[in-house]
């Protein structure tokens, strides 16, 4: 586990995150998901060292109209929607608003899928055991998004692993999920940069990189 107050980088935390979730490793119905970018870096650690598969599921968070940091929700691929209703209530977001980043947010959606897979087939995730990976959560709405879209999708079981996020986003995804994995925990919680030491932010080619570097491992080339 992760004791220190700060994370290396991406990838050793990918490599202390694979060691709890050895339990799942052999399994042949296994399927990593990286949530891109930042999560690409972690996931391709996971899945090297448990021998399973690795793929992306592209999901874009919605941020308020006046202050964007902030998530009211999340998209995946499929048509997935994920709303903070109470919290577009309280900010008085209108339907044309909400629809607004909505639309804007879909087209980079859609956008970032064709830079990252190109012709590559989505993953078939129906019956599989799904674990969905991320540099860390910061509201916890990208994620849920995520594990609706592998839901919806018939995913047989799924794990959510990060390296870092604060506990109360994780309790609230405990009861959606099979399981949760995160190792470093802390509180106060600002941002997911701070637990971090590099925080570079990943390229599209380091995705796309990634991806043909597990196609190439799941052939058996060097």
């Amino acid at each position: 586990m992760v004791k220190e107050s700060s994370i290396q980088d991406r990838r050793s935390a990918g490599r202390e995150l694979a060691k709890l979730l050895q339990r799942y490793g052999g399994r042949d119905d296994l399927l990593v998901l990286a949530l891109p970018r930042g999560g690409v870096p972690v996931a391709s650690e996971v899945a090297r060292a448990l021998e399973a598969p690795l793929d992306l599921l592209v999901v874009r968070k919605l941020g308020l109209p006046k202050y964007p940091e902030l998530a009211m929700g999340a998209i995946a691929g499929g048509g997935v929607q994920v709303m903070n209703e109470q919290l577009v209530n309280y900010a008085g977001v209108s339907e044309e608003e909400v629809a607004a980043v909505v639309e804007r947010e879909r087209r980079e959606l859609e956008r970032r899928e064709r830079a990252y897979r190109g012709d590559r087939p989505r993953p078939d995730i129906k019956g599989r055991c799904v674990i969905l990976v991320d540099d860390g959560l910061a509201t916890g709405a990208t994620m849920s998004a995520a594990i609706e879209a592998v839901r919806r999708q018939g995913a047989k079981r799924i794990v959510v692993a990060v390296p870092v996020a604060p506990p109360e986003f994780l309790a609230d995804l405990e009861p959606q999920v099979d399981d949760v994995v995160c190792p470093l925990q802390p509180q106060p919680f600002m941002s997911v940069g701070q637990w971090y030491r590099d925080f570079h932010q990943v390229s599209d080619a380091e995705v796309r990189g990634a991806l043909e570097r597990s196609d190439h491992s799941s052939r058996g080339e060097p």
